[in-house]
């Protein structure tokens, strides 16, 4: 432990014995330096004041020589180059200038800088160059000082010469003469060429005239805004060729990009306006195609009408069997939603991500809500019902020369349109189109209304159009015929026959389409029946104790008493959606007028034995097709005890012959 103290004494007294050494030799180097600077003091001073001459010298030299060396830079085209001299050398040419060899320099340095500034004008306005060696010019006079407001209308006034050629040159495209090109190439020619060259002025102008102040920034948005509705006047033009079309894809992509060319001067030129007008035009653009969609569906749909209806009238051909009235409601239907969906895809495209306006609040909301739902299928399931009930609204008895088919089949369209088909179309627009708008909208429960209540007014059309059909030949039959002298009936007419055939037919024909319906529980004897003057206790009771040929007024008033006590039958009741209730409502049409007509005849013994043969073949085959045989049953004896009424001598034939001739008919 002594040891190691005493090491550390020796250790600290080495130590201090090298610091007095170390302070020793600074004090030796700071007294050497000193003596040096005093030395060298008096040279530094003279060595600076060489350099400031030596400088001062070489301005001098470069003023002298500047009138040359401008004259060389001109001659050489060195433009920046002489500017850049110029610039250097005019404070000090200033500031002297009152001295007699400086005012020289100046004089001489003006006039060839009057020759560089003509030369530069006459470059610029010879405009063989491009935008930026012209922005150059612009940018050399100004440094020449050059009157700015003069220099921005000149460099306005060349930007629009460039400008207007790029127009021109689109415009020729659109001429009657050369095959424009597609849509998206001249979108491309204007996007490259107009708007590329609109951008380079823009920001030239900014450049160089931003001293300028809002006046200048607002003489350049109206430079802009002026061409900017010519070129976008252009662009309509040619967009407005693309309405045949069906593809939206070609459409969309060159939207696409005449809305992304436009962001730049956009950006530039906010106060122009610029992108809220190309914005707009898409927007327009947007809406015709809906349009054009909407008129596309409903040419469809009319033609799928025109198809049936020429299927309807095909003649058959012996031994091959046509369309049916299903096959041809299930063409139309899948026709008819294959093109919906087509429509769908194809409007979609304005709303993908990858394009540059779906995201504008047009596109995310309105297009969406009522562009493509309520416009496009809204507006065409309306205009599908709507069509279809022109067709209830036909002048004539007969309905026009509407196929009563074609009837039958639209009002099964809508109602399973009705029942499914709008809630599927809807929900699909729904999902595909993510509505993110708040306006109302048409509920589904509206529209399945509006088409439940079209195929209604078809189907009671129906029912009356083929109700007069068929009473049209009863009418006749009862009009052109001589009851008073007719002879002994012997047989059934020909025309109750057609009545049963044609029924039968139609019965097939709604069986097609629609279900067969309810009916009451039906009788025993309802094809055993037969008419006859006193076939029910009620004609037992009305004529029988009190007829006779000198007491027409006593029959008469039985007649009208037993009326009052009848159930009184609604000839058009609201027609149901199935086959019993349409053939209910057609058979009470065919026979409350054949009722009416007997009414208005008189007849012989025999033309009352012969209606009594009609009706009871009638009643033999019609009961089957309607809801309540009891219905047949009262109308056909209302048409036998009218046919009494109106007969001088009502002499029945005998049930059981009625019966003969009816099975032999």
């Amino acid at each position: 432990m002594r040891d190691t103290i005493r090491k550390m004494k020796n250790d600290f007294r080495k130590m201090e014995d090298e610091m007095d050494r170390l302070a020793t030799n600074m004090a030796v180097i700071t007294d050497f330096s000193a003596r040096i600077s005093a030395t060298l003091q008096d040279r530094h001073e003279r060595i600076t004041k060489l350099a400031g001459v030596h400088a001062l010298l070489r301005k001098l030299q470069f003023l002298f020589e500047l009138p040359s060396r401008l004259t060389k830079c001109v001659e050489l085209g060195a433009y920046g180059q002489a500017v850049r001299y110029q610039g250097r050398a005019r404070a000090v040419l200033q500031q002297y200038q009152h001295l007699p060899s400086f005012r020289a320099i100046q004089d001489d340095c003006q006039v060839i800088t009057a020759r560089l500034a003509q030369q530069l004008r006459q470059r610029f306005r010879e405009g063989g160059s491009g935008a930026p060696e012209q922005a150059e010019c612009v940018e050399l006079l100004l440094a020449l000082g050059e009157p700015a407001e003069e220099l921005c209308e000149e460099f306005l006034a060349h930007g629009r010469g460039r400008l207007e050629e790029e127009l021109r040159s689109l415009e020729a495209e659109l001429g009657p003469s050369p095959p424009a090109p597609d849509v998206l190439e001249f979108t491309d020619r204007g996007g490259s060429g107009f708007v590329g060259g609109l951008c380079q002025v823009a920001a030239a102008y900014q450049e160089l005239f931003a001293a300028q102040g809002p006046a200048g920034a607002e003489k350049l948005a109206a430079f802009a805004r002026e061409l900017g509705s010519r070129y976008f006047a252009l662009v309509e033009r040619r967009l407005a060729q693309e309405q045949g079309g069906s593809d939206n894809s070609l459409l969309v992509r060159a939207l696409d990009r005449f809305h992304r060319r436009l962001r730049a001067p956009g950006a530039l030129l906010a106060a122009a306006g610029l992108a809220e007008a190309a914005t707009g035009i898409v927007e327009r653009v947007a809406r015709e195609r809906l349009g054009q969609h909407l008129q596309g569906l409903q040419s469809a749909f009319l033609g799928c009408l025109t198809d049936v209806r020429q299927a309807l009238a095909a003649p058959r051909v012996a031994g091959k069997e046509g369309p049916g009235l299903a096959e041809l409601l299930a063409n139309v239907a899948s026709s008819t939603l294959s093109h919906i969906k087509a429509s769908l895809a194809s409007v979609h495209l304005f709303t993908a991500k990858e394009v540059s306006f779906s995201n504008k609040p047009y596109f995310r909301g309105e297009f969406c809500s009522q562009g493509v739902r309520e416009s496009l299928i809204v507006g065409f399931i309306r205009s599908m019902c709507q069509t279809a009930q022109n067709f209830c609204d036909s002048p004539g008895e007969k309905g026009g020369a509407t196929p009563p088919a074609l009837l039958l089949l639209l009002s099964r369209l809508c109602l399973d349109y009705e029942t499914a088909t709008i809630s599927y179309i809807l929900t699909l627009t729904d999902e595909q189109f993510l509505v993110q708008d708040q306006s109302p909208v048409t509920p589904v429960s509206t529209l399945c209304a509006e088409a439940r209540e079209t195929a209604r007014r078809l189907l009671t059309h129906y029912v009356k159009v083929q109700g007069l059909v068929i009473s049209q030949m009863l009418r006749k039959s009862v009009e052109t015929r001589d009851w008073l002298s007719t002879l002994e009936p012997r047989n059934v007419r020909a025309v109750m026959k057609r009545v049963v055939e044609d029924t039968t037919a139609i019965d097939v024909q709604v069986g097609l389409l629609y279900e067969e319906g309810v009916r009451k529980a039906q009788s025993s004897d309802s094809s055993k029946r037969t008419f006859s003057v006193y076939s029910s206790s009620r004609q037992q009771g009305r004529y029988a104790p009190s007829y006779t040929p000198s007491a027409p007024m006593d029959t008469n008033l039985l007649s009208n008493i037993q009326k009052l006590f009848s159930e009184r039958i609604d000839v058009f009741s609201p027609v149901e959606f199935n086959k019993v209730s349409v053939l209910t409502g057609i058979i009470k049409i065919s026979l409350k007028t054949l009722l009416e007509c007997v009414r208005l005849r008189t007849f012989g013994r025999f033309g009352l034995q012969q209606v009594q043969v009609d009706c009871h073949f009638l009643q033999l085959y019609l009961w089957r097709f309607v809801a309540d045989e009891e219905l047949v049953h009262l109308l056909l004896d209302e048409v036998v005890a009218s046919a009494a009424l109106r007969c001088p001598d009502p002499v029945p034939m005998e049930p059981s012959v009625v019966e003969v001739i009816c099975e032999r008919g």
